[in-house]
């Protein structure tokens, strides 16, 4: 058998383990904390960039091309524009923005669009 010199031996004979006090958790420093602030891939920081809202964006004088959906897609959010395959929509993008989105219009509906559902046309 072993003396008592493991942590955790309930039989502690180490007069140094009786002598010396528990440590305070309040004595220990303190550890910084990294705020956390959740995201979603392809959607802008909210916290950092404001958040976009598609409604309000206005086309470029010039830069718009016509696209051709690839696959359905559907919307996640008010922000987002939920695609038909084989339609056409007018595409455009927007400095800042993350570069596998665009901003898509179909008629009077505007809203972000994935660039990888997209065959871009001149």
């Amino acid at each position: 058998r072993f003396s008592g010199t493991f942590v955790g031996n309930v039989e502690s004979a180490s007069p140094a383990a009786a002598a010396s006090p528990p440590v305070a958790a309040a004595t220990l420093p303190a550890v910084p904390t990294i705020p956390v602030v959740p995201t979603i891939v392809g959607v802008p920081n909210t916290v950092a960039e404001g958040v976009l809202n598609p409604n309000e964006v206005k086309p470029p004088a010039s830069g718009t091309r016509r696209a051709r959906v690839l696959y359905d897609y559907e919307a996640a959010d008010s922000t987002e524009l939920a695609l038909l395959a084989d339609e056409m929509i007018t595409v455009y993008s927007l400095p800042g923005m993350d570069p596998d989105w665009l901003i898509g219009e179909r008629g009077n509906q505007k809203g972000k669009v994935p660039v990888t559902y997209l065959e871009l046309l001149s």
